[in-house]
Formats: structure tokens, sequence, C-alpha cells
């Protein structure tokens, strides 16, 4: 895991999740924590051995990914712990993640794994988006749900930690149909970061850029083409189709192979919102026949 240095105060550990990371003289603030305590454990070492300092913990959202590596850091080191509200309980309670997958049910074994459920944590302090202090550092947490209900990224010295508000162009292309819980969301999410004021960008998952905004926008582009891509088939359908027969069959369109619940949850999700999108503009609509859920052209 590579440490890169953004400024005088600001770096990143760039891995297939990124961990942001600012310092002063006596105190230092980590940006999300990695997928597992292995993570956490890469981070460390490098802090240990530039004998940088330790104080703080801010996890952006409640994606296992993102705060998996923050019970390995609760437990060996003192750190305060910061999250938005909402993402907290997920955080305290990782269960519901799976639960919520899994529409409330009891999720099944294969979906309790470290990519859908991380290791519970504690959460010191609940934020809402602002001005404020994390520690002794000031800085400004941006309010950008859309990929996770609450999430927010951060911005300190004109450096942007965006977290998963956007993806780089491989990962759009990794994942074909990108998770997220909200559509409209997502794209308001976007719009909302290039009106920002920033030296550059550190996304979740790629590289830091100075010039991040042809990098959104082609993200917006991204989901509203999935969104037009998933109307136009279900326009060509000539009944109304079962929702589990369109997701599936609209992951076998876009060359998805779904062979585990952990992928199957995920994409199932993922569709799911951009279906609910054209039914917001009333594109599509829900119907009931034969006790079975539809999805037909309105």
């Amino acid at each position: 895991m590579k440490c890169i240095q953004l400024s005088d105060s600001c770096f990143y550990f760039q891995g297939s999740v990124n961990i942001g990371y600012v310092k002063n003289e006596t105190c230092g603030l980590l940006i999300d924590s990695g997928l597992d305590d292995a993570a956490a454990k890469k981070v460390m070492k490098v802090l240990k051995e530039k004998e940088w300092p330790l104080t703080d913990l801010f996890i952006t959202h409640a994606h296992a990914d993102h705060f998996g590596g923050a019970h390995f850091l609760q437990k060996h080191y003192e750190i305060h712990t910061y999250a938005p509200h909402f993402e907290e309980a997920i955080m305290t309670y990782p269960k519901l993640e799976p639960l919520y997958l899994f529409q409330g049910n009891e999720p099944p074994q294969e979906m309790r794994n470290k990519f859908l459920e991380g290791k519970p944590i504690r959460i010191d302090t609940k934020v809402k988006p602002g001005k404020q202090r994390l520690g002794e550092f000031q800085v400004e947490l941006h309010a950008v749900p859309g990929h996770s209900y609450n999430m927010m990224a951060l911005e300190i010295d004109s450096i942007l930690y965006a977290t998963d508000a956007y993806f780089d162009e491989a990962t759009l292309q990794k994942h074909n149909i990108p998770f997220i819980v909200q559509y409209e969301e997502t794209v308001r999410s976007l719009r909302y970061l290039l009106a920002l004021k920033v030296k550059g960008a550190v996304p979740g998952h790629g590289i830091y850029e100075p010039n991040f905004t042809e990098t959104v926008k082609n993200n917006i582009e991204y989901h509203q083409n999935v969104k037009e891509d998933l109307f136009q088939w279900i326009t060509k359908q000539k009944e109304p189709i079962s929702f589990e027969t369109l997701i599936s069959s609209f992951c076998s369109k876009r060359d998805i192979n779904i062979q585990n619940f952990t992928s199957w949850a995920l994409f199932r999700t993922g569709v799911t919102a951009y279906v609910q999108a054209l039914v917001s503009e009333q594109k599509v609509e829900y119907v009931f026949q034969n006790n079975t859920l539809k999805v037909s052209r309105r």
C-alpha cells in the first residue's frame, strides 16, 4: 500500500480501497480504514516507520470495505472515531447491511462475510455536514449520498477526500452496473462535486486527480447511460416482466455473471435503484400479476 503525499499535511494510502491521512506535529487523522485488519496493519506499519501520529478516524460511510479495518485500530490504538448520522448505526450493528440487502429477512450465512459485514466498531461522535473540527483538524464535511444513504466526503486544505461519491473509469468498467441505493441522489451528489473549488480529489477507488471534473462528468454520463439502457430494454419487452427476471436478464445483457450471494445482493440493489429512478420519472411502473411484482413501461 503506497503512501502518496498531496500537500504538506495531506496524504493517502493508495490501494484497492484508498485511505486518507492528514497530520500536523502532534495529531493524525485517517479517512476510512480499509476492508479488514490486514489493510489497517499496512497503514499502521507506514505510520510507525515514519513516526507519524494517529489520534482520529473519520469513516465516510458504512460499507465494510471502508470501515472493516477500524476494529483493529480501535483495539490497538487510542483514537477518536467520527462517522455520519445513520451510517454510524450500521457500523455499530454491521449485521444491518446484509439484513437490508436481503430485504429484512435473516440473511444466509454466505452473506455474512467481510465484504458485506464488517466487525462492529465504536462511534465516538456522530457528525453532520458543514465546517467543523475533528480533533485538532478544521475540516468541511460534504453530504454526498446516493452510493450510500448518508455518505460524506471530507475537505481539508483544499484537498477533497471524495470517498465513493465518484469512481474512476476502471472501477466503473469493472462493476458495469455500479452499486447505488438511490439514482437521483447519486447524480445530485456528482453535480455537487463539480461546484466545489478544491485543488484535487481522492476517490475511494482510483487515483488522486488535480482536475477531477472530467471523471465526475463521465460518472454522470455513465449512470445516465445505464438507466437509459435499462429503459430501452424494458421497452422491448412485450409483457410486464417479473422483478427478479428483470434483474437477472438485465445483468446478463450487460455481460454480468452472478455466482454468489454477495454479487447477487449488490447487483440486485444497483439495478433496483435504476428501476426506481424510471418509476419516479413515470417511464415505467410496478404492476402485480398472479402474486408477482412486475415492471412494465407506462
